[in-house]
């Protein structure tokens, strides 16, 4: 998810001292951004407790937060664009050509080199995932009426090298004892550019927190963007540079990327329903919704999709959790670029459609979130 840098609201500064800025609602804002990562700090000293740092993802976890949030996640773009009929006319050029062209280049990737597909598929999603949390940095901005200049200098350094520091330690210290994908998605560089970075990354982080205690002291605090860089900058940290641990990178990594992002479709599926069906009554008023039901409906959607999606990967190219997806099955190799390339065309039309459909500018139904 991105935004675009210009999208700031008219609010002004009309809100009382340090009153919060919510995007949604307290509870919301509260249990995605904070509660998420609350969550990974308590599955981190379980993991401690238990003896689970030195070892792979235990199945137990691998199924809520790889398959349940991470795979299931990038499937909730499908109510922003492809189960609205609305948006989907209106853009049919992007949102049809985009998985086209997605897998064709797939396919002929994959023809050609496999190590090749998965690299490119890393690096794309893990510019979707700095991106992503920029854009809620942006988001929070914008709500508050922030200013330009200076500040935006600052909020969008910290974030951004919040997210890209621990990238580049990541890329200098290889082998680690987890990746993206699979083993060596990565390219290694010197370790001299990491060295290069840390002051650079500390003294970002402190002018951030001048910055935001500045903000507090004259009465112009925002909570929101504060938790979501806070966040951002422990779990990144701890799950990339503090350990070496491919548990404590899934609990971290994930829970905080995805969540918010469900929570985003949510409230949005929930926005764009409300103003059907106030047009439907003519009513502008008094128009019941069952919250639970919606939530239900999308994580239904989106798990049923993430299971038979993996059900494909394992069986006919990972086979690597048979006790989940039954015996695996031998498949032609020419077959297998098809079918990964098939398989890997929702990742990569959510990785790119999510640089235009959350940008408040070219979408006119977001004001309504």
């Amino acid at each position: 998810m991105s935004f675009s840098s210009t999208d700031q609201l008219a609010t002004g500064n009309t809100r009382r001292a340090n009153t919060p800025v919510w995007l949604f609602s307290p509870s919301i804002d509260l249990a995605s951004f904070l509660g998420s990562a609350l969550v990974s700090l308590l599955l981190l000293v379980y993991g401690n407790y238990a003896g689970l740092l030195d070892s792979d993802t235990p199945s137990w976890a691998w199924v809520p937060f790889i398959l349940l949030l991470d795979v299931a996640h990038v499937y909730a773009t499908g109510f922003r664009v492809y189960f609205d009929r609305d948006e989907l006319q209106r853009r049919p050029l992007l949102y049809y050509g985009t998985p086209i062209t997605a897998f064709g280049i797939g396919w002929a990737v994959y023809s050609e080199s496999p190590d090749w597909f998965w690299r490119i598929l890393a690096y794309m999603a893990v510019f979707h995932f700095v991106r992503q949390q920029y854009g809620w940095v942006a988001m929070y901005r914008a709500k508050a009426g922030e200013p330009g200049g200076w500040q935006k200098w600052v909020d969008s350094s910290t974030i951004y090298l919040a997210t890209l520091y621990p990238l580049i330690y990541w890329h200098a210290n290889l082998p680690r004892e987890f990746w993206w994908f699979r083993e060596w998605d990565f390219f290694s560089i010197p370790t001299l550019l990491c060295t290069i970075t840390v002051p650079i990354y500390w003294i970002v982080m402190a002018a951030y927190f001048v910055k935001s205690l500045w903000q507090w002291r004259i009465g112009r605090a925002n909570l929101g963007k504060d938790i979501v860089v806070a966040t951002t900058l422990f779990c990144w940290y701890v799950g990339i540079i503090t350990f070496n641990s491919d548990y404590a990178f899934t609990v971290t990594n994930v829970i905080i990327h995805a969540a918010p992002y469900i929570a985003l479709t949510y409230c949005y599926v929930r926005s764009r329903q409300r103003a059907k069906q106030r047009a439907r009554q003519r009513e502008s008023a008094n128009v019941k919704w069952n919250w639970l039901a919606t939530l239900t409906m999308i994580l239904a959607t989106i798990w049923v999709l993430a299971y038979v999606e993996h059900l494909l990967w394992d069986k006919f190219i990972w086979q690597d959790r048979p006790w989940l997806f039954g015996p695996p099955q031998e498949l032609d190799t020419s077959l297998q670029s098809w079918l990964a390339a098939l398989l890997a065309m929702p990742q990569a039309t959510h990785y790119i459609l999510d640089g235009f459909i959350w940008r408040r500018r070219s979408n006119p139904v977001l004001k309504n979130l």
